[in-house]
């Protein structure tokens, strides 16, 4: 069963807003109400909200869920029958983790959606990959760590995988060499999360007073800033540090999370993160969730038309983030671009790579 259409051929940011608008209102109903009938305990959410769809004009209005509630409870729209895989997200020991429901079908959308907007950036040819982790992070089958997730992710774009790091996390140097040696002539893809790109391939290297070309690779990273922040790494400090132990100018972050697997805004040349067709972005207000106007600091909320095994289309986050513009953006991509300021004050610290010890 195909709920929405997704035409994942196209360009994933060739809607302008008047059309964007429309499309997102149509399928984010749908997906409310699907939801609705499939998982009781988001039945019962909705009822407690007094939502009545007939009378949402726009999606700006339909309820939303705190990312936090996916770490309370097992929200599953897909049945007992279905053949099912787990994401749990980041945390700190102790802390609980949110449990994303995924069957087969969510699954494959989320793949096309990946591959659709990844490509956008860094072309459609499979290229040799350089994955700063431990293959021993993949190697759960049934339930995935958001790293794992991301690292099996963005693999759909490597011809062939060599990994940095050991099983007990520390840097492989000489696989890392090996590699660039075999592929450094040409294009190729490192992808990492953002703290660990910079402890192995910037603090690691430097100590080492060690210069590794990779002035042809094309760095991926994600995961969140907040221990970045901490440590006063600004990004102009990131791709410096970048270029000086690797010669890397081509580096691209992205926004994502594992509440919504798939759903990735990607950053453009113009250090602008994008919402491609197949998502949603709104900002809104702490006192009373009103939706903020451009340039106004507020709480990002995510919305994504891939999640059919959960009802997970429609999130508020803990994340501090700022409209910029719609349809405009220098790079000429449509839809709404937006920058990202960190986790809210108070809120809990879990990112991908934030929570590595």
């Amino acid at each position: 069963m195909s709920i929405i259409d997704l035409n994942f051929m196209e360009s994933p940011y060739k809607l302008e807003k008047e059309k964007k608008d429309i499309f997102l209102t149509e399928n984010l109903r749908y997906l409310t109400e699907y939801h609705k009938e499939k998982c009781t305990p988001y039945d019962n959410i909705l009822k407690a909200y007094g939502y009545e769809g007939n009378k949402v004009s726009h999606y700006e209005d339909l309820p939303f869920l705190s990312v936090g509630l996916f770490k309370r409870m097992r929200l599953c729209s897909c049945g007992n029958n279905a053949e099912i895989k787990t994401i749990t997200s980041s945390g700190t020991t102790g802390m609980q983790k949110s449990q994303i429901i995924l069957d087969g079908e969510t699954r494959a959308l989320q793949q096309k959606a990946l591959a659709a907007i990844v490509s956008d950036f860094i072309g459609k040819k499979r290229l040799p990959m350089l994955i700063f982790d431990s293959s021993s992070t993949i190697r759960k089958q049934e339930q995935y760590s958001a790293r794992a997730a991301g690292i099996l992710g963005f693999s759909l774009f490597a011809s062939h995988k060599t990994y940095a790091l050991n099983d007990d996390m520390t840097l492989n140097l000489e696989a890392v060499k090996e590699f660039v040696d075999k592929n450094g002539k040409n294009d190729f893809i490192i992808f990492g999360f953002t703290y660990m790109i910079w402890k192995y391939l910037y603090l690691e290297l430097k100590q080492r007073n060690e210069f590794i070309d990779m002035t042809n690779g094309l760095l991926i990273h994600g995961g969140g800033w907040k221990k970045m922040q901490d440590l006063n790494i600004t990004k102009d400090t990131f791709r410096n540090g970048l270029k000086e132990t690797g010669g890397l100018v081509r580096v691209y972050d992205y926004y994502g999370m594992a509440e919504q697997t798939g759903s990735i805004f990607m950053e453009c040349e113009f250090g602008h993160l994008h919402c491609s067709d197949y998502s949603g972005i709104l900002i809104r207000r702490s006192l009373d969730f009103a939706v903020c106007e451009k340039n106004e600091k507020g709480i990002i909320q995510v919305m994504s038309l891939l999640p059919l095994s959960y009802p997970g289309h429609n999130i508020i986050t803990e994340d501090e983030g700022m409209l910029l513009g719609e349809d405009d953006c220098p790079c000429g991509r449509k839809g709404v671009y937006f920058e990202v300021f960190g986790r809210l004050k108070r809120a809990e610290i879990r990112g991908c790579s934030d929570t590595y010890e």
